[in-house]
């Protein structure tokens, strides 16, 4: 990967840093996507499950049903997809069936982490469509955010004070997602 890649790889990866963000003001866990074809944002996206009532609201579901509709198509070839944080084996799945070409995600997610953490999904070659995997671009940024989430989350639960969602005990209470192959620094 030349610097040019990696200088690109991290002003996508701070737009996805930019949603978690917003997730994180509204009380979801702070995961945020980004989806690229060539140099158009495709689609970019937080973490909506608290707020739709919907388990399948993750960020990278939520941009591949926007690219889906901005492309007029479900098959989303030549794509890049960058995550804060290593995709569940929902969101590889759906990944894989849009055929996305590249991930690229900030931090591990050892709870569900599809990729390296909890499940080595890509490890099976038993896919029709390769996805390339490149992890640890803005690793640091990526792991904080969700760290003082559940930080700040950990202090009103013990407080006893309402969460960012409105309903006092109806936090989240563990995160989503991790992931890779090519580490970078």
């Amino acid at each position: 990967m030349g610097m040019d890649d990696l200088e690109l790889d991290e002003k996508y990866m701070k737009m996805a840093l930019e949603e978690a963000g917003r997730g994180a003001q509204i009380g979801e866990v702070p995961v945020g996507a980004v989806l690229i074809k060539g140099d158009r944002v495709l689609g970019k996206e937080h973490n909506r499950c608290i707020k739709d009532n919907d388990p399948t609201a993750h960020a990278e579901l939520l941009v591949l049903r926007k690219a889906g509709e901005v492309l007029g198509n479900y098959r989303l070839n030549d794509t890049v997809m960058y995550v804060t944080i290593e995709p569940c084996p929902m969101c590889i799945s759906a990944m894989i069936h849009a055929r996305v070409s590249r991930l690229v995600f900030g931090t591990l997610e050892p709870k569900f982490g599809a990729i390296e953490s909890r499940f080595k999904l890509l490890e099976e070659n038993g896919f029709n469509h390769p996805l390339k995997v490149t992890r640890g671009v803005l690793e640091n940024e990526c792991m904080e955010v969700l760290k003082s989430f559940f930080k700040k989350r950990r202090v009103e639960k013990e407080s006893g004070e309402v969460g960012a969602v409105g309903v006092k005990g109806k936090g989240v209470e563990s995160f989503h997602h991790s992931t890779t192959r090519t580490k970078t620094s």
